[in-house]
């Protein structure tokens, strides 16, 4: 399978593989593909500062508008850790399928997805916040 290289910043990449170091030593959920190509996509990444990180970015706790490609519906969500999701609110965890697979996306590239054996693209349209573009740092 093809992995994306991804840029991430310092903070994120440390806080993610603390994570995943967790949850794949716990085993929570049983098989979880998409938490080893979470893993081999930061264990490929390019490392950016945050402060040179760029602005078209998803990183953590970025929110970001998607687009279905079919049907074609708009939605906003924030990446979050998982201890602060919370679907009402648009909040998702890196830890979901989608949210593995939107960090180090960049605003125009599609992400494909196999869901219940139904292919879903989905479009990055626009990071309407981003921490590293306002110098929030420590999210």
């Amino acid at each position: 399978m093809f992995t994306k290289l991804i840029a991430v910043t310092r903070t994120d990449k440390t806080r993610l593989e603390d994570l995943l170091r967790r949850e794949l030593t716990l085993g929570l959920g049983g098989d979880r593909p998409h938490l080893d190509r979470l893993q081999q996509r930061l264990t490929q990444a390019t490392v950016v500062d945050s402060h040179e990180m760029l602005p078209d970015v998803i990183t953590m706790n970025s929110t970001v508008k998607v687009r279905d490609l079919d049907p074609s519906e708009a939605e906003t969500l924030t990446l979050v850790y998982p201890e602060e999701t919370c679907v009402s609110e648009g909040k998702l965890s890196i830890l979901s399928l989608l949210g593995s697979e939107l960090l180090g996306m960049r605003v125009g590239e599609i992400v494909t997805l196999e869901v219940w054996g139904r292919e879903l693209r989905k479009r990055v349209e626009r990071v309407t916040f981003q921490p590293e573009r306002v110098g929030a740092f420590n999210l």
